[in-house]
């Protein structure tokens, strides 16, 4: 049985623990000083290393792999505890260059392992087959696999070593130049009375209000303080995307879907069947937005329409009570997520306070050493900010399961871990509507789960068409600010079916995710997630308490397998075809139906 929590909830987080002092923290040097030390090690063994085929045994190849995932592990913590960092304070100048010094050593790690792949990828095939079933490589054996494909597909390691090098001040460089430029936005607007300047993050949370006029007024100001940024945004784009392109062409990669795919673990077939399924069945949901439009009394839903709240918005669910519900919900399938998230709570672990000086969205973050995850957000009493929260806490079970395994076979893909964190939000979702008093209150949190689907098919369609098409112009040369507001524009109306009246033209400058370097199309992963969890509900639904421990198993085997073997070996389904998308189309077409029942009486003239 879960203790009741202990109220009220500190929404401040605790990094403490991990490094004392923050960005002057002692330890954290000395960390760094050893990790480097370390990588050294590693670079040093690996060029002593004769090729494995050589030896009668494999023990320089275990030495060196172990190593290796120590150095994983301290690197992930390093990067955990200044990422916090940054995130917490965006006026905190010591912490970017922490992350620089971070990034270096990422870089030099990166380096040591283009070397380690020559290794992999000189041991005959049949010799490799001998070698992966024997310990300790038999428990990671489908990373090291992975390593040594994708290793025969690159260029000479002296060459993708120079690249990682050249990336630190280069590629990753112009990702930093986007995070300096949000940490420097501010966005006026009046509160109680007074003049205020919000922070991206705070503006964000502004442009949901009840109010359609102060909500275009919002989102126009939105719009101009992006327009303020729109060169230097640009800029960091143009050159991030360039570095990218001259890698793939260097390395002989024709198509720019060909990275993120590997890295998420997926076949291009599946990617294909599952934004056509969505596509084809985007009639309903334009069907919804059209509703929603009539609810508000509009002909078209403006773009800062779309997430509006319908009906009496100003009721507050403070971060305690979110907290609760959250967790009261998640005993309801799995008690062990919900003591996770009790323990989350009472320990600390989440940075959910309203103040400035905060970068925008959400994330989790591990400390694999400590055990441990962090969660960021900026909680601002919405039932959008309840569902980030849960979202978040999804993410870090999925890490907590995998807690004992070895470093290499922690390393799952992004599309699977927003499979976990989809499935917790669903949790919450369908508990709050089911649980829903009157048709009235009913609508509104039917509404509120509608727009989830929305966003996974329709926003992050827009992003993913919009990178495909702003990809291909880059090959060409430089893009402009105003052609990159045409192919966003245009991406949104593809996307939404041209079902709105206005658009965001500056969405590709307002998004950090176009702008990551560790994750290429940080987009169509979000997409998956959401329709592979939706199979993973209705088999908990159907199941109940005894599925908890087969969904432990499944999350455990993210980092261990490719998503089509992982849904075959879990679900029984082919990823390859339309039916299991469809099905998951399905399950959110059914609120959308129920929610055109609910609403009918109110629009009829």
């Amino acid at each position: 049985m879960i203790a009741l929590l202990t109220l009220p909830l500190n929404q401040t987080w605790n990094l403490e623990t991990f490094f004392p002092g923050g960005s002057d923290s002692p330890a954290f040097a000395a960390h760094l000083k050893k990790l480097q030390e370390s990588i050294a090690a590693f670079q040093e063994q690996v060029h002593k290393t004769a090729s494995p085929q050589r030896v009668e045994d494999t023990s320089a190849l275990a030495q060196l792999i172990e190593l290796l995932q120590h150095n994983v592990m301290h690197i992930h913590e390093a990067d955990s505890f200044v990422g916090c960092l940054q995130a917490d304070n965006q006026k905190d100048k010591k912490a970017p260059v922490l992350s620089g010094q971070v990034k270096s050593l990422y870089a030099e790690h990166l380096s040591s392992l283009t070397h380690f792949d020559q290794i992999l990828t000189g041991v005959p095939d049949q010799v490799w087959a001998e070698v992966l079933k024997q310990e300790p490589f038999k428990s990671i054996a489908f990373s090291l696999d992975e390593r040594r494909s994708l290793a025969n597909e690159k260029l000479p390691p002296e060459q993708e070593a120079l690249i990682n090098d050249l990336a630190v001040d280069g590629y990753h460089g112009w990702s930093d130049l986007y995070n300096s430029t949000v940490g420097q936005f501010t966005m006026a607007v009046e509160v109680d009375g007074k003049q205020v300047d919000l922070s991206a993050g705070q503006a964000f949370n502004k442009l949901h209000t009840e109010n359609r006029e102060e909500r275009l007024d919002l989102f126009e100001r939105w719009e101009q303080a992006w327009t303020d940024k729109e060169e230097y945004c640009a800029e960091a784009l143009n050159h991030l995307a360039g570095f990218r392109l001259q890698v793939y062409k260097a390395r002989g990669w024709k198509s720019i879907h060909k990275e993120p795919l590997a890295i998420n673990r997926m076949e291009e077939k599946t990617l294909n069947v599952m934004w056509d399924v969505i596509d084809r069945n985007k009639g309903i949901f334009v069907d919804y937005l059209n509703r929603k439009a009539k609810l508000l009394g509009v002909d078209k839903l403006a773009w800062v329409d779309v997430d509006a709240p319908l009906g009496d918005s100003s009721k507050k669910i403070s971060y305690d009570e979110g907290a609760s519900l959250i967790i009261d919900q998640f005993k309801r399938f799995s008690p062990k997520l919900a003591a996770f998230s009790e323990d989350a709570f009472e320990k600390r672990w989440i940075e959910a306070e309203d103040r400035p000086g905060k970068r925008p969205g959400g994330f989790c973050t591990s400390f694999p050493l400590a055990g441990e995850t962090r969660i960021f957000m900026t909680y601002g009493g919405t039932l959008n900010n309840v569902s980030t929260l849960a979202h978040e806490l999804g993410h870090g079970y999925h890490q907590h399961v995998m807690t004992d395994m070895p470093a290499l076979a922690q390393e799952y893909a992004m599309n699977v871990a927003e499979t976990a964190s989809t499935f917790a939000e669903m949790i919450v979702a369908d508990a709050v509507v089911k649980s829903a008093s009157t048709d009235d209150e009913r609508i509104v949190l039917l509404e509120d789960k509608i727009q989830r689907a929305i966003a996974f098919f329709m926003n992050i369609h827009a992003r993913f068409i919009f990178e495909t098409n702003f990809y291909a112009e880059r090959s060409q040369g430089l893009v402009s600010v105003e052609r990159l507001n045409e192919l966003m524009v245009d991406a949104q109306k593809l996307a939404y079916k041209d079902a709105l009246s206005s658009y965001h033209p500056h969405f590709w400058a307002a998004k950090l995710h176009f702008y990551a370097t560790d994750v290429p199309f940080y987009n169509f992963p979000y997409t998956f997630g959401y329709m592979f969890s939706a199979g993973i509900y209705a088999r908990a639904v159907q199941e109940g308490a005894s599925f908890e421990d087969k969904y432990i198993s499944l999350l455990r085997d993210t980092g261990s397998m490719n998503v089509e073997e992982l849904a075959q070996k879990h679900l029984g389904v082919d990823l390859t075809e339309p039916d299991f998308w469809q099905s998951a189309v399905d399950m959110a077409a059914q609120d959308v139906k129920q929610f055109m029942e609910l609403t009918e009486a109110k629009v009829r003239v």
